[in-house]
C-alpha cells in the first residue's frame, strides 16, 4: 500500500488553499488566474472542481476535473454525414451522456494535476482515482449519474505508472496525437525558419504569404475583443460546429474572461479584410512554451487566401522571435500542422463505464464516438 493523502473538493476558485500557486507554477493551466477563469466563463454543459490534495495538513498536490452533461449540447458537430452524427447522438445520450473528466476537455496534454516531488506515483494515482470517486457521490447527490470517467491526457511513459494502481478494469485509448513543435536554440528569427525548410515548402510559404496580401493582421486588446465580440463568437462557432466531434462549446464571454484575468499571458490576433473581422486566432504563454488555443474564420475567404496556414506560419514567427522553445498546436488538422513542422506525440487516457456490461464494448463505442483519423506525415524540413 502507498501512504494516501487528504483529499478535499472545491467548488470555486475562491475556496482553494493559500499554496495552490506554488504547485501550479509549471502549468499556468493549472493556475489560480486560469481556474477563476473556467469558474466565470467555463461552456455552459460544463461543471469544474478543483481538488487539493494533502499530507499532514500540507498541499502536496493539486488537480482539475470537468463534468460534461452532453444533455445540454446542441451539436457534437456536423462535418460528418448525417448518419454518423446521428449514431453519435443516439449513443452518446443513451449510454455516455454524463462524463467525468480528470483533466481539462478543452486542452490537449497532461493538464490534469501537478504534485509536490516527493509524492509517489502511485500514491498519485490511487489519490487520482479516490478523487473521481468522491465526485462521482457529490454528482450522484446532485440527481446525476456519472457514466464514464475520463483520466487524460499523458504519454506512453507515464500511463505505465498506471498499471500497479489498480486500473485493470479501465480501458486505454489512444485519440489524436497532440502536434508538437520544438525550436532549435540556434533559431532567433523567422529567416531561420523558412532557411531550414525544403524547396518544397519553403515555396508553399511563400505561396501563402501572397496569398494573404490584402488581409491585416491585428493584437486585439480587451477593448477590441469586447466590442467584437459577437463576431468573434460567430466565427469560433462555424469552425467549432463543423467539426468531427464537439463535447463543449465555449461561452460567448470566454475570450472577454481571458484578457481580463490572463492579461498578456493570453494574446488575440484578428484578420480584418476592407475592415471586416475575418479571422482569429489565440495563444497562451505557460513558461517557455507556446500553446495554441481557439480560433475562428469566415470559411468563404480562408480557402481564397489559405487563413489558417497563415495563421500557422504567424504562430511560428512569433514564438521563435520571443524565444519560446515549444509549440503546442494540439489535435486536429493533423497533415496541415505537420507540413509546418509539427511532430506528432501520442497521448493516452484511460475510461470507465459505472455498467460493468458496458464497460466491456468501450473500444466500439469509442471507436463509434471518435473513427481513428488517416493522415500523411510530412517533413517540410530539409
Amino acid at each position: 500500500m502507498y501512504p494516501l493523502l487528504a483529499i478535499e473538493i472545491y467548488s470555486s476558485e475562491t475556496e482553494l488553499p493559500e499554496k495552490w500557486d506554488d504547485l501550479a507554477k509549471n502549468n499556468i493551466f493549472l493556475s489560480r488566474d486560469y481556474l477563476k477563469i473556467l469558474a466565470i466563463s467555463a461552456p455552459k454543459n460544463m461543471v469544474c472542481h478543483f481538488i487539493g490534495f494533502f499530507q499532514e495538513k500540507q498541499l502536496v498536490g493539486i488537480a482539475l476535473s470537468q463534468f460534461l452533461d452532453l444533455n445540454k449540447l446542441e451539436s457534437f458537430g456536423e462535418r460528418d454525414r448525417c448518419i454518423k452524427t446521428w449514431t453519435r447522438k443516439l449513443i452518446l445520450k443513451k449510454f455516455g451522456s454524463h462524463v467525468l473528466i480528470l483533466g481539462n476537455n478543452m486542452l490537449t496534454g497532461q493538464n490534469a494535476f501537478a504534485f509536490s516531488e516527493g509524492v509517489s506515483k502511485n500514491s498519485i494515482v490511487q489519490c487520482l482515482k479516490i478523487a473521481s470517486k468522491k465526485l462521482e457521490v457529490i454528482f450522484k447527490n446532485q440527481g446525476q449519474k456519472v457514466h464514464l470517467t475520463i483520466f487524460k491526457d499523458f504519454q506512453k511513459e507515464k500511463t505505465l505508472t498506471f498499471e500497479p494502481a489498480d486500473f485493470d478494469d479501465a480501458y486505454q485509448f489512444s485519440t489524436q496525437p497532440n502536434m508538437l513543435f520544438n525550436i532549435p536554440s540556434h533559431w532567433k528569427t523567422e529567416q531561420d525558419y523558412i532557411n531550414a525548410l525544403s524547396k518544397k515548402y519553403r515555396d508553399q510559404y511563400k505561396r501563402a504569404r501572397k496569398k494573404a496580401n490584402g488581409l491585416v493582421k491585428r493584437k486585439l486588446d480587451l477593448n477590441d475583443i469586447i466590442k467584437h465580440e459577437e463576431t468573434i463568437y460567430d466565427l469560433y462557432f462555424h469552425v467549432a460546429k463543423n467539426a468531427h466531434f464537439n463535447t463543449f462549446f465555449l461561452a460567448k464571454n470566454h475570450f472577454r474572461t481571458l484578457k481580463e484575468i490572463a492579461k498578456d499571458k493570453f494574446l488575440f490576433y484578428g484578420y480584418f479584410h476592407d475592415d471586416t473581422l475575418i479571422g482569429f486566432n489565440t495563444i497562451i504563454k505557460n513558461g517557455d512554451v507556446m500553446a495554441t488555443y481557439f480560433l475562428g474564420y469566415d470559411a468563404s475567404i480562408q480557402r481564397e487566401k489559405m487563413l489558417y496556414l497563415n495563421m500557422l506560419y504567424d504562430i511560428i514567427a512569433y514564438s521563435i522571435n520571443k524565444g519560446f522553445k515549444e509549440i503546442i498546436f494540439a489535435r486536429t488538422a493533423l497533415e496541415i500542422k505537420s507540413a509546418v513542422g509539427a511532430k506528432p506525440q501520442e497521448m493516452f487516457g484511460f475510461i470507465k463505464h459505472s455498467n460493468p456490461i458496458l464497460n466491456y464494448t468501450l473500444e466500439k463505442l469509442l471507436y463509434c464516438l471518435e473513427p481513428e483519423v488517416v493522415w500523411q506525415e510530412r517533413n517540410p524540413f530539409k
